[in-house]
């Protein structure tokens, strides 16, 4: 979905099951128990999210954009206790394996949402240390490319929601989707591009490619401040 629509276009557009982070109408005792005890939910679609009030202290955050089963997201949340960790995704099953992978990690909430608006409209101005980005659907089709969640407006969000000098740290096994964020980032000119040389948890879609002996693209790319 481009994210040069209004906000208005963009949320007529989204299917509401992107948006919602608890879907209307599944409220009984029984949802409850399989919904995660730290899903935040939200009280306007808009207005941007109190951190500090979510995850009841103030410390550095960190972003897993479609955090999947949650094995990445778990594992930095225990590697660091110190920072807060706020997983993204729009599947409600995957939302509910995370939660339950989460019980006990008093630095982790998640967010039922789709990962490109959280980033433009909900996330505070300069309040991201860092970003993840593991795997994204890499639509190969010719055809479908524009539904590739990277594109200048998406990285003109991240950058915004950055903290300075903060990353995103971007993995994908398709080789030309590596080659084409590359490329919008050095037109971008905000950010300074690296290989992410570092010590990162596996992911559960890391897992399958490593195994599948396919080649893993890393790259980090870093918010740097503008030339006065």
């Amino acid at each position: 979905m481009a994210l040069s629509y209004s906000s208005l276009e963009l949320l007529d557009s989204l299917p509401i099951d992107f948006l919602l982070s608890v879907p209307a109408g599944e409220g009984s005792l029984a949802h409850r128990r399989h919904v995660p005890f730290r899903l935040i939910e939200l009280d306007s679609l808009s207005d941007r999210l109190d951190l500090e009030r979510i995850f009841r202290r103030k410390a550095a955050l960190h972003v897993d954009l479609g955090c999947g089963d949650g094995s990445f997201l778990c594992a930095m949340a225990q590697r660091m206790p110190d920072k807060n960790f706020l997983g993204i995704e729009r599947l409600l099953n995957r939302v509910r394996i995370c939660g339950r992978k989460a019980v006990g990690l008093d630095n982790v909430r998640l967010l039922r949402m789709e990962s490109s608006y959280a980033v433009r409209y909900l996330l505070p101005t300069d309040s991201v240390e860092t970003f993840y980005l593991l795997f994204p659907d890499p639509w190969p089709k010719r055809r479908h490319q524009r539904r590739r969640i990277v594109t200048l407006d998406f990285l003109s969000s991240i950058e915004a929601a950055l903290q300075k000098n903060g990353s995103i740290y971007i993995a994908t096994d398709d080789p030309d989707y590596f080659g084409n964020i590359k490329k919008l980032a050095e037109s971008d000119g905000r950010f300074s591009l690296g290989v992410a040389d570092v010590d990162l948890p596996q992911s559960k879609f890391g897992r399958i490619f490593e195994r599948a002996g396919a080649e893993i693209h890393w790259l980090e790319l870093r918010k740097v401040s503008p030339v006065k």
